[in-house]
């Protein structure tokens, strides 16, 4: 049996909305795995093929095996095919979509997986598995999400479609980031004053990107996490302070380092050397389980 998934990269908390809200990207990772008779053969190809694993500890391998576990039940072998898209370590959710095209693909794999482990459990188990939800749901919902955990070991996710209006460009600096390492610098509270401006600039931020564009530069202001963040990506925030500097709603991706335009970018306003531009779409069909080879 073989099966493929298409994952979207993805940027997470788009400026105020830490850890709740998510964009899917039209930048994708495809994963095919056939059922063999033994053992287990991963392929890489593309982005990270000179440092991703090729045994177990492979992110996919790994989602595939927290399934087989939950549904008990695993084919005899496997033989894994990734060809990546998605920049790692560079906040654009490449972790998520190898957890969710692992979860979405040994679901397939099982017979009655789709009956047993349901959309929301999907989403439950890749959110524990990724950490947090904000990047998994936009990753399996596609358009933009808003994530929140109502409980221990709860996950929601409200899924909206942007406005046509809302066309993201990234840049890519050459520095990767951990998540791990950005998270750390956070401090463990802040002021109050910030915590109301975050509030207030993430309401205004889902209307924004769906009834008033007009609006996205104030939305996307943020004092919760990128100041904070800002010293260990200095190429990163020249390209946000250039952006911004010219009128441009533009966020750190995720823990950074690329950074996020949610409008058009003219060609001469981010200047230096070493980012890479991708100038997307958004997904709207989120991750895309096919049987047989995508073409």
């Amino acid at each position: 049996m073989i099966v493929s998934v298409r994952a979207p990269a993805t940027s997470a908390n788009l400026g105020p909305g830490f850890d709740a809200l998510g964009l899917a990207l039209a930048l994708y990772d495809e994963v095919t795995v056939e059922t063999t008779d033994g053992g287990l053969d991963v392929t890489v190809t593309g982005q990270g093929a000179d440092v991703l694993p090729r045994d177990e500890r492979h992110l996919v391998v790994r989602a595939m095996r927290e399934v087989f576990a939950v549904l008990d039940r695993a084919p005899p072998g496997l033989a894994v095919t990734c060809h990546n898209r998605i920049p790692q370590a560079r906040g654009l959710g490449s972790s998520s979509a190898a957890i969710v095209a692992g979860v979405l693909l040994a679901r397939e794999l099982v017979d009655g997986g789709r009956e047993r482990l349901d959309d929301e459990a999907v989403l439950r188990l890749a959110a524990r598995l990724e950490g947090h939800p904000d990047n998994v749901a936009a990753c399996l919902r596609g358009g933009a999400t808003i994530a929140w955990q109502p409980g221990p070991g709860e996950v929601r996710a409200a899924r909206f479609d942007p406005a046509p209006a809302v066309r993201p460009v990234v840049f890519v600096p050459a520095q990767q980031a951990l998540t791990s390492a950005a998270r750390a610098v956070l401090p463990e509270s802040v002021p109050h004053a910030d915590a109301a401006h975050a509030a207030g600039r993430a309401a205004l931020l889902v209307h924004a990107l769906t009834a008033a564009p007009q609006w996205l530069f104030d939305a996307t202001e943020d004092r919760l996490h990128q100041p904070y963040r800002a010293a260990g990506i200095p190429a990163s925030t020249r390209v946000l302070q250039q952006l911004r500097a010219a009128g441009i709603p533009a966020v750190i991706s995720g823990a950074g380092p690329s950074v996020l335009a949610l409008s058009p970018v003219p060609a001469d306003i981010v200047t230096g050397g070493g980012v890479v531009r991708h100038d997307l779409a958004v997904d709207l069909a989120g991750a895309v389980v096919r049987t047989g080879t995508l073409g």
